[in-house]
């Protein structure tokens, strides 16, 4: 039986090969060079990708927490798209089955179970993994769209790709004073963001589990983590987002930084989004109770 399982998690190393390949093209960051430029490309990059991420594919897809109109809806799915993360529908599939078996033996990617490595990486690796569970999606599944955007994910990704190597020759040809190029936009502004989005969402599967303060006492190992919150636009309120699954915001008290909040707050105040779901308020009321002045107790 262990043998069978030790079959079933086996990496794939072959269909994994692009997944490592744009590691080792890191390297190539040495030879494309600096420029300012580059760096607040991959910094944009970064941030609107990981909010397609953080955003679309989880707080919308995974958990519903707010309500959007379809087109809209289209648009944080290429956006999460472009993370080279697979489709929405397989990353919603895969995240539902993790939050209703957190860190037990059926939990994909519990680093209690299976380790740090496993946990971070290596289950997005198995051949085990790489379908979608159709039966956690059914309420995503109806619109054609998103089906065919899960199954082209390559495509937005691809497309980025020869985007960013464009917006470089073209700077290069027109606004040389900026000292960029094609070359350089594209290790800067899709291959060396691709790898950092990678590991900023995976530290919230391995690390958030692992470090950090438990403020609710839940059947998971989930901890709160102000950094991996500040990487990842605030997913690593995550003791927080396990207790509330279904709350938008993760980052429950004014001093807990969750710019995918912000931003979500932001696009409700144009129309874009509404309904945004918070946790009871019962838990302000508790932490208010216990802030109030000894004397005020007694009373």
């Amino acid at each position: 039986m262990e043998e069978n399982k030790k079959d079933i998690d086996r990496i794939n190393w072959v269909s994994g090969s692009a997944f490592i390949i744009l590691h080792v093209a890191v390297i190539l960051v040495f030879w494309a060079g600096f420029s300012w430029f580059a760096m607040a490309v991959l910094l944009i990059s970064y941030g609107i990708r990981m909010f397609g991420i953080t955003a679309g594919y989880h707080r919308y897809f995974s958990h519903r927490t707010f309500k959007t109109s379809r087109w809209f809806q289209f648009i944080l799915a290429l956006l999460g798209t472009t993370s080279a993360q697979k489709g929405p529908l397989w990353w919603a599939s895969h995240h539902r089955h993790h939050h209703k078996y957190s860190d037990s033996e059926k939990d994909i990617h519990s680093p209690r179970q299976s380790g740090f490595w496993w946990s971070h990486v290596g289950w997005i690796l198995s051949d085990q993994y790489k379908n979608t569970n159709n039966k956690l999606i059914k309420d995503m599944r109806k619109y054609p769209e998103l089906r065919w955007l899960d199954q082209w994910h390559l495509l937005p990704p691809i497309l980025l790709a020869v985007f960013m190597y464009g917006l470089g020759w073209s700077l290069n040809r027109w606004v040389p004073e900026l000292g960029t190029s094609g070359f350089q936009m594209l290790i800067w502004g899709f291959v060396l963001s691709t790898i950092l989005l990678y590991h900023g969402t995976f530290t919230v599967n391995s690390l958030a589990h692992v470090f950090g303060k438990r403020r609710f006492d839940t059947k998971d190992d989930s901890r709160n983590s102000f950094l991996i919150s500040l990487i990842t636009l605030g997913e690593g309120w995550h003791n927080n987002h396990h207790r509330f699954p279904s709350s938008e915001r993760q980052g429950i008290y004014w001093w807990e930084i969750d710019l995918s909040h912000y931003m979500l707050r932001f696009l409700s105040w144009v129309g874009l989004v509404w309904d945004l779901r918070t946790p009871p308020e019962r838990v302000y009321a508790q932490e208010s109770r216990l802030k109030r002045p000894a004397a005020n107790l007694e009373r």
